[in-house]
């Protein structure tokens, strides 16, 4: 299982024993918590297969969409570095398994070998990007541009998803997803089948619409 995760692909037979000894493996149904905002973390998460959305609560209850993961990711690694409790919560959109380490164990034996180190300085950088990414989104992107980023970059999340709920991620109204997903049909940007899932999708015209 861990040969599955790039950056332990290099550990010594015997370096990876030692990480197996600190590791549990864990599936998850869709709609189970992987964390909840402001629970103290206590294991270093890698994401092995299914999808996991991030998300925030206002006071009011209301959910603030942060990011979908895909698997073969990191879960807010941030957060055991930082040594702060998780900001967010995380929940399974779509069933799947991750990798816990004890990352107390992990950082005192395996930080100090400079290729683990620079995948988590990567991996915490691509994290920054999507931060981001979110800014652009929220403070720049019409809603017909986050429909369209929405299509092209999570279509297995569209599939599962209800469109209501689509709508309270991109923070925009069912009647106006729903316009706006009438309109991408009837230019023929994308097609859907009997079950509302995507059966073709025209990039080039929807990246253009994002851009």
């Amino acid at each position: 299982m861990l040969k599955k995760i790039p950056i332990f692909k290099t550990l010594s037979p015997e370096k990876l024993g030692e990480l197996e000894e600190i590791v549990v493996t864990k599936s998850y149904k869709k709609g189970e918590f992987l964390f909840l905002e402001g629970e103290e973390p206590k294991w270093l998460i890698y994401l092995l297969s299914g999808s996991v959305k991030l998300y925030k609560t206002t006071p009011n209850g209301k959910e603030i969409f942060l990011h979908q993961l895909p698997p073969m990711n990191f879960v807010a690694e941030v957060v055991n570095f930082e040594n702060i409790a998780y900001p967010a919560s995380a929940v399974f959109v779509i069933s799947g398994e991750v990798v816990k380490i004890n990352y107390e164990k992990f950082y005192s034996k395996f930080m100090a070998d400079p290729e683990i180190c620079m995948a988590i300085i990567r991996s915490m950088s691509e994290k920054l990007r999507i931060t981001s990414n979110l800014l652009h989104q929220e403070l720049i992107l019409s809603s017909e541009a986050k429909v369209a980023q929405f299509i092209l970059s999570h279509e297995d999340v569209f599939n599962e998803l209800k469109h209501t709920k689509i709508a309270s991620i991109l923070n925009i109204t069912p009647e106006t997803f729903s316009r706006i997903l009438n309109k991408f049909k009837a230019q023929n940007l994308v097609k859907l089948d009997e079950k509302n899932q995507i059966s073709e999708k025209n990039v080039e015209l929807l990246e253009a619409i994002c851009s």
